[in-house]
């Protein structure tokens, strides 16, 4: 398993694509799909830090990754109050085209094999076949 925490800083980003390059010398995941983890785990990471910690540099965000069978788990959590993601509104909707967020988990759900949330909506899974 690999690991990486943060302080919710949005300054700290920069460490997700290092961590993720480290992590792919080791399972040598072919391009398209690396860049599609890339996108999602710094995605997932942004929204633990300012919408699940509210920026708040005492608490932090986790990311660990673990392999099986050429299947990729990666788990985002982060110390906020959790959210519901069945009640996120549709990106795809004309009224919602032209807002700057509200992307990021449908990136995830399109991208990814899986994609699902703790109870408390504070932990999101991901996973990827290579």
């Amino acid at each position: 398993m690999y690991q990486l925490t943060l302080s919710s800083d949005p300054k700290n980003i920069h460490q997700v694509e290092e961590f993720l390059l480290t992590l792919n010398q080791e399972l040598h995941i072919d391009e398209e799909k690396f860049y599609a983890v890339m996108l999602v785990v710094t995605e997932a990471v942004n929204n633990g830090i300012v919408h699940g910690n509210k920026r708040d540099k005492t608490k932090q965000v986790t990311v660990s990754c673990s392999t099986e069978n050429h299947i990729l788990t990666i788990k985002v959590g982060d110390e906020g109050g959790g959210f519901d993601p069945r009640v996120l509104p549709d990106p795809l909707k004309p009224d919602n085209i032209l807002r700057e967020s509200g992307r990021g988990i449908f990136l995830m759900r399109q991208m990814m094999d899986s994609v699902s949330y703790n109870d408390n909506g504070t932990e999101v899974t991901m996973t990827l076949k290579f």
